[in-house]
């Protein structure tokens, strides 16, 4: 093990890691992989290791991963819980239409909600739905809603006043539309499955911060997401610096090629050094350098290069790039040392 930690003093580590990285690069494929009755869906390829690199904050696929406590590990309160997280909109278990023409907005419950959505207790919305339509209304100067015509089993139809615009109208239109009636907003197909005796629950989305503050029975330390900077908001910069190397890693495996996990675990540390995730572009890393050539030689040379020149700036040559750039030996291997030739000195008898 000693051996395999040992490099050579002054190996140029980065090249060797951005070459070990960017060759099976090349070999990924644009698959998806979904796993057949389980409604969980896995990000792969070369897309999601370029959303790793580049620091996105919402990726194309979240995924939020789930565990109980032990005391809440059983089948049927995980069940309870992946219903209780599911996000659900009124749009959802009713049909909402908009007439403009008669000033009206028409909610009628979907003939299937109930199958769909047994676990929800419909003619409960629909009732709180009014009592907070009066609530509104009462609050407001100008009275908006004329009346409403309310059936626990059918739907409501909500009436307005000749005196508000159509705009107004629409803009309710809207907000019924979307409105939440049950779980966590960006928490949606959640379901659960078994892991070697324990109760997962997997769902799309990545609102990890909202299940930790509304969900007891979730132990969030053992919780994970594959949004990056979420992570790094709820658990610090070393739990992102882990997630990086967990992510790229994964989805290498996952496309079958192996890669020495510290060429990544380099890639991760260099995200991370700062303190905060950093993307590897130009408002990441690549252009937080302070060398101009550096900076130049990544993207928008012309740029780079007039800023710096009106600026009167210098570049001190201490890095790799700008000593290739100028054509100076590099600080790495046997450029790093400086040798000195001590002659030997010369015996008395010697001339």
């Amino acid at each position: 093990m000693k051996k395999k930690l040992n490099i050579t003093p002054g190996e140029a580590v980065g090249i060797v890691a951005a070459q070990s990285l960017g060759e099976p690069g090349t070999q990924m494929t644009m698959r998806t992989f979904h796993y057949a009755g389980v409604a969980e869906h896995v990000p792969t390829g070369l897309p999601r290791i370029i959303e790793i690199v580049d620091r996105k904050s919402k990726p194309k696929k979240p995924l939020v991963v789930l565990r109980l406590k032990p005391e809440y590990n059983n089948k049927e309160t995980a069940e309870k819980v992946a219903q209780r997280i599911e996000f659900v909109a009124l749009e959802d278990i009713a049909y909402v239409k908009l007439n403009l023409a008669k000033r009206k907005i028409i909610i009628r419950i979907r003939p299937d909600a109930k199958d769909y959505y047994h676990y929800i207790d419909i003619p409960k919305v629909l009732e709180q739905l009014k009592k907070q339509l009066e609530k509104e209304d009462k609050r407001r100067k100008a009275k908006e809603v004329d009346h409403v015509v309310y059936d626990p089993e059918k739907g409501i139809i909500i009436y307005f006043t000749e005196e508000i615009p159509y705009r107004t109208i629409y803009r309710r239109y809207m907000k019924y539309k979307t409105m939440a009636v049950n779980g966590i907003p960006g928490i949606s197909m959640a379901v659960v499955t078994e892991e070697n005796g324990e109760y997962v629950i997997k769902a799309k989305g990545d609102n990890l911060k909202d299940v930790a503050r509304k969900v007891k029975e979730v132990d969030i330390t053992r919780s994970y997401t594959n949004n990056i900077m979420v992570i790094y908001e709820l658990f610090g910069i070393e739990a992102a610096r882990n997630a990086i190397l967990k992510e790229i890693k994964d989805t290498l495996d996952l496309q079958g090629l192996d890669v020495d996990v510290r060429h990544v675990g380099l890639l991760a540390d260099a995200m991370t050094y700062h303190g905060k995730v950093m993307g590897i572009g130009r408002t990441g890393l690549a252009g937080s350098k302070p060398s101009v050539l550096a900076k130049a030689a990544y993207e928008e040379t012309i740029k780079h290069l007039a800023a710096a020149a009106a600026k009167g700036e210098y570049d001190n040559l201490k890095g790799v790039t700008e000593n290739i750039i100028a054509g100076k030996i590099l600080r790495l291997g046997t450029g790093m040392v400086i040798l000195k030739y001590v002659p030997p000195k010369k015996s008395k008898g010697e001339k």
